[in-house]
């Protein structure tokens, strides 16, 4: 069975205040995007004692019994009746980019699971088990425009108006650390909600959604910063990081030319 787990942008991501269990209450939407892994399992034909992990194109910087893919087949079996596997897993989705490439690889397998092996398992415990897996991989069970609270985890329908407008989506490959990206933040309540703001047209975005992490990010690492104004002075409607970054992404009116000065950067583009 084979499964294209897709990457998610954040719309707008407001860090509200420190829980008592280490993470952080957020605001955000998450937006699914066209850009996407490739993910096959078959069942191990000879008789084998541990599941097979192979990774292709983009590397995941990890050993195979890291890799949340991995942990969500062995997680799984703990409780239902799954032979062992062999996994080939492409990667298009660059790792610790903002964009949620290893939550969208576990929420796709948990979902494809689900179906090949007949586990009856309801969109609410798949969602529980997502959520072992990170704050964000719930989303990707559903993986529909979703106003996001809590850890990431509380979802809620939402649907800005991003139909017919065009992406370009961009990575530098700068690593950014999303604890030390935390712990520089300063949480507070944002007078709007951003579920209100997405509401908005996406003309009237630029300066009132934000995302919390940029002014961390921009400091530390001002390519990222750079590339934001270079996709406002190339036209684009609306533009953000994505996460704790560091990808960016801008939104345009249409097909647009893309400058040299950012062309070694676009990892996708296409309409919404």
């Amino acid at each position: 069975m084979i499964v294209f787990p897709k990457a998610k942008i954040n719309i707008g991501l407001r860090i509200t205040g420190n829980r008592p269990d280490g993470y952080h209450d957020i605001e955000t939407v998450f937006y699914p995007v066209g850009l996407s892994d490739a993910l096959e399992f078959v069942v191990t034909a000879e008789p084998s004692d541990t599941d097979l992990l192979t990774v292709s194109g983009i590397s995941t910087g990890c050993d195979s019994d890291d890799n949340l893919v991995i942990k969500t087949v062995r997680k799984l079996r703990a409780n239902h009746s799954i032979p062992f596997l062999k996994i080939h897993l492409h990667k298009a989705i660059p790792v610790g980019a903002g964009l949620g490439g290893g939550s969208s690889d576990a929420a796709f397998l948990l979902k494809a699971l689900n179906k090949y092996f007949r586990l009856s398992i309801d969109d609410r415990i798949l969602k529980a088990l997502a959520l072992e897996s990170g704050s964000d991989c719930p989303f990707f069970i559903d993986c529909v425009p979703a106003f996001a609270t809590g850890r990431g985890e509380i979802l809620s329908p939402v649907n800005p108006v991003m139909t017919g407008y065009y992406l370009l989506l961009l990575n530098p490959g700068i690593g950014i650390n999303t604890r030390e990206a935390y712990e520089n933040s300063h949480p507070e309540n944002p007078s709007t909600s951003l579920n209100q703001l997405v509401d908005r047209p996406i003309t009237e975005w630029r300066g009132s959604i934000i995302n919390d992490f940029e002014d961390f990010a921009f400091k530390k690492h001002p390519l990222i910063g750079e590339i934001k104004n270079e996709l406002y002075n190339s036209g684009a409607i609306f533009s953000s990081m994505s996460g704790s970054g560091s990808s960016v992404y801008g939104i345009f009116a249409g097909k647009i030319s893309v400058p040299d000065t950012l062309k070694d950067f676009v990892i996708y583009e296409g309409t919404i």
